[in-house]
């Protein structure tokens, strides 16, 4: 790879972690709504049984009464997440005077 390829990767490579960074600071700007009532996931039978570990990473959209109005799955193997999803639709948030966005994430280990 000649000089100029390098620097163009270093460059792309700083303009991806400064958008992250901007898009999290934008994210934390928003109020972090305390839950209230939360339903932990279970750890499915299969996954226990292939030891399969992992972290599921979902955004939730938070009405002003507190309820999830959106679920967004952002990472996690499908298995370990469909039973984040369904735990989610027990949570209940604190009160708010507007809809907020939190990324939410669970970790699985066997």
């Amino acid at each position: 790879m000649n000089h100029l390829a390098q620097i163009r990767k270093k460059w792309s490579k700083a303009v991806a972690i400064a958008t992250f960074c901007f898009a999290a600071a934008n994210l934390s700007a928003q109020e972090t709504r305390k839950a209230i009532a939360q339903s932990m996931p279970v750890y499915p039978q299969m996954a226990r049984q292939f030891q399969l570990s992992g972290t599921v990473k979902v955004q939730v959209v938070i009405a002003p009464d507190g309820q999830i109005k959106e679920t967004k799955l952002l990472g996690g193997h499908p298995l370990l997440a469909e039973s984040a999803l369904s735990a989610l639709k027990k949570w209940k948030f604190a009160p708010s005077k507007e809809e907020t966005t939190q990324i939410l994430e669970f970790n699985f280990r066997p």
